[in-house]
C-alpha cells in the first residue's frame, strides 16, 4: 500500500480498530469504504465474516431509537454478515438481520430482513431478485460485449490523460470493466 492510500485510509482503520476493542467481530479480509458507519453503541452485536466488501456510505445499525419516544424503550438487535458479502454503496443494514454467505446486496438497499446464502437482494426494503450463480454468469457474459480495462485504469494507477481518453472513447455503450 503507498503511503497516500495509506493517508486516505487511517481514519477506517482507525474506526475499525476502537470498534472492535468495544467489541465488533470482523473477519479476514474486511474491505470497508469511505463514510462506512457501523453502530457505536452496540457493536458487540456486529459479526462480520471473512472477504466482505462495504462500498461507500454503507450503515450498519444493531439498534432502532425511534422507539424510545413511544413505547420508553430502544430496540437493538444482532446483525449477522456471513462471508464473501458484498453491500453496496448507500445501503442501510438494520438490526435484527442475517445476510448468508456469498450475496450481494444492491446499491442503496434498505435490508430489514434475513438474506439467505448464495442470493441477490436490492431495493427498499431489500428483496432477494436471484441467485450469485445467476448473477456471475450474467456479469461473465457482459465481459465477452464490453471492453475490459487493467489496473492502469484505476484512479491508483494513475491513468494519464490519453488512457482516461482511450476509455472515454471505448466505453461507448455505457459500460467496461477492469481486472
Amino acid at each position: 500500500m503507498g503511503i497516500i492510500s495509506w493517508i486516505y485510509t487511517l481514519p477506517r482503520q482507525l474506526m475499525l480498530l476502537r470498534l472492535k476493542r468495544m467489541g465488533l467481530t470482523v473477519g479476514e479480509n474486511f474491505y470497508c469504504g469511505a463514510g462506512v458507519f457501523i453502530d457505536s453503541t452496540f457493536c458487540w452485536l456486529i459479526k462480520i465474516g471473512d472477504n466482505v466488501t462495504f462500498a461507500d456510505r454503507v450503515y450498519v445499525m444493531a439498534h432502532d431509537a425511534s422507539t424510545k419516544m413511544l413505547v420508553n424503550h430502544t430496540r437493538m438487535g444482532r446483525i449477522i454478515i456471513g462471508n464473501r458479502v458484498f453491500i453496496g454503496t448507500a445501503a442501510i443494514i438494520l438490526p435484527g438481520v442475517a445476510i448468508g454467505d456469498d450475496v450481494v446486496i444492491g446499491t442503496g438497499s434498505i435490508v430489514t430482513g434475513d438474506i439467505p446464502s448464495g442470493s441477490v437482494a436490492r431495493g427498499n426494503p431489500a428483496a432477494v431478485v436471484g441467485s450469485i450463480e445467476d448473477f456471475t454468469a450474467k456479469k461473465y457474459k457482459e465481459m465477452e460485449f464490453y471492453p475490459c480495462f487493467g489496473k492502469g485504469a484505476l484512479l491508483s494507477g494513475r491513468p494519464g490523460a490519453s488512457k482516461k481518453r482511450e476509455m472515454d472513447e471505448i466505453i461507448n455503450e455505457r459500460f467496461g470493466y477492469i481486472y
